[in-house]
């Protein structure tokens, strides 16, 4: 009899683990009850009380897109058959908390803000089941969940390879639809500038364009010859930041500086130390078209034409971020600061006496008198900057918020010195680094398998504890230049980015990569629901 009871008790534990809903990120804590609830076309969305309109338009245009059908909104009460959105006060350092139920009437989300009540309709989302039904049958269960990060983000590189506004908005949503809150948009690289900036035209119509690019692995084995490029209007970057804000994603632009700046040197060569010099490409580049003056680059790489740090430069960068400034609302100002090569710097006679009038000790001190003074410059206008862990060379900026790439040095280095931190190691966080040890197409190098990504923690060991609230979060970096199409991101960046989702929501204690290959079987569904592109491999045991 006891072997019976325990069989049945085991039995019914299997039932119960499989029926649970796979929800990544997973929340802080899931009761699972008794029952169901189906949302019909004749389900009714209630909004109880101000700000809810962004999460019912969300919930509603993702079930058009994906069941065809939407759900009336109303604020009048309605008892049954309803999906209830509210607000509750909640006890959470980080604003997101939530409060999800769903019975046999209908289902009620609470958040401590509407931002709450908008990731408790992420997770109603992945209530629903893959395929596409007009009775839409979820789970009857309880969820009070809140994020452990404040800062969750995704990266995407538009310089190497450009990529149109319906990809760019696909993106945001993947971004919503994982818990996540911030989307760093990459806008100006070598190999090309992608913002409109209308007090210097020819950032786009010269900057926004290359004659070619390498075929192959760099440095390539051939060039295709084909002139290649594109940007996005001011009118398409506002579009942008309001259909993030209507996801609660901050947008924060990237103006790279001072260095990867061959595309406006090429637009405006009097940026550039040596005015007169003819753009340089490594030798074993094969180069298409003019190769005379300044030209935007056609290979990958780190490039030696670097922004000359003279008052002309100065004021260029002030009008430019003027505008920039003027279409992004966020706080932060992504301002680069890596890869600047010194060696144009050493043999100009301009930065020389420069570093002398400025009582400089060297090329890397002129780098952080640079980035200061565009640091001073974005805080008189209420900004504050954020550059890549390069910006501590030479001394870090007063107000500076470091993004720490070259694995967790830097981050540590600026978290000791009282400076706030977003951890972007290449080792953890780098989705253009390959996810398969056999990739089927070209990848920038590297290895990083989900698995990887999902054991990363944010916050370093070697920090003291009065130093870990320093680091406001993570986020991955989606580099392209082996990214031609939409389709390529998306392989690239699924099933990574729904690891690193539960990586910056969840609380550590709770992670578990068993437990999280199970809820990929059914995340692997909802890519293809979403009709995305994902890496099918990921569980492959050649990759373990």
């Amino acid at each position: 009899m006891k072997k019976r009871l325990l069989c049945f008790s085991l039995l019914l534990a299997v039932m119960v683990s499989a029926q649970e809903p796979a929800i990544i990120p997973k929340p802080s804590r899931m009761e699972m009850q008794d029952g169901n609830f189906n949302i019909t076309p004749s389900t009714q969305i209630v909004l109880k009380g101000p700000g809810l309109e962004k999460a019912a338009m969300f919930l509603n245009d993702y079930l058009q897109k994906f069941y065809g059908f939407k759900l009336a909104v109303t604020k009048a009460a309605v008892s049954r058959n309803s999906i209830s959105l509210g607000l509750e006060k909640m006890e959470s350092a980080i604003a997101g908390a939530y409060h999800l139920q769903v019975n046999r009437t209908g289902v009620q989300i609470k958040g401590d803000g509407a931002i709450g009540t908008f990731y408790g309709v992420q997770s109603l989302v992945q209530l629903l089941p893959v395929e596409k039904k007009k009775e839409l049958t979820v789970p009857a269960l309880e969820i009070e969940d809140q994020p452990r990060f404040a800062y969750r983000g995704m990266h995407l590189d538009v310089g190497r390879h450009f990529y149109p506004i319906d990809f760019i908005k696909k993106f945001i949503d993947y971004i919503a639809l994982h818990k996540m809150n911030t989307f760093h948009w990459h806008l100006t690289e070598d190999q090309g500038w992608r913002i409109e900036i209308k007090k210097y035209p020819k950032l786009t119509q010269v900057g926004a364009f290359r004659n070619g690019t390498i075929i192959g692995h760099h440095p390539g084995t051939g060039n295709d010859q084909t002139k290649y490029g594109g940007y996005y209007t001011q009118e398409q970057v506002k579009e942008i930041v309001k259909y993030a804000s209507d996801r609660f994603i901050t947008v924060i632009p990237e103006i790279e500086m001072p260095g990867h700046a061959s595309a406006a040197i090429a637009a405006y060569p009097e940026l550039s130390c040596f005015p007169d010099e003819a753009t340089k490409h490594p030798a074993k580049v094969s180069w298409y078209g003019d190769s005379t003056g300044k030209q935007v680059q056609q290979a990958w790489g780190v490039y030696p034409d670097v922004f000359a740090p003279t008052e002309y430069t100065f004021k260029f960068l002030e009008n430019v971020l003027d505008e920039v400034m003027a279409l992004f609302p966020s706080t932060y100002i992504h301002i680069g600061g890596d890869e600047c090569p010194k060696e144009n710097w050493k043999r100009s006679a301009f930065c020389q006496q420069l570093i002398k009038e400025k009582g400089l000790k060297d090329e890397h001190d002129l780098q952080s008198y640079f980035i200061q003074r565009i640091e001073k410059y974005l805080n008189s206008k209420g900004r504050q900057i954020i550059g890549w862990d390069e910006i501590l060379e030479g001394g870090l900026a007063p107000n500076a918020t470091v993004m720490s790439w070259r694995g967790e040095k830097g981050g540590i280095e600026a978290a000791k010195q009282k400076h706030n931190v977003i951890m972007t190691p290449n080792s953890y966080v780098y989705f253009d680094y390959a996810q398969n040890k056999q990739e089927d197409s070209l990848v920038i190098g590297g290895y990083l398998t989900v698995q990887k990504v999902y054991n990363y923690e944010p916050v370093p060991g070697a920090l003291a504890a009065e130093d870990t609230k320093y680091i406001l979060g993570a986020q991955a970096n989606v580099w392209s230049e082996y990214m031609k199409t939409p389709a390529k991101v998306e392989y690239m960046v699924f099933p990574r980015m729904s690891a690193l989702s539960e990586v910056l929501w969840s609380r550590k204690e709770s992670r578990n990569w068993s437990d999280f290959e199970k809820r990929m079987e059914k995340q692997t569904k909802r890519y293809e629901l979403w009709n995305a592109s994902y890496n099918k491999k990921y569980l492959d045991p050649a990759n373990k």
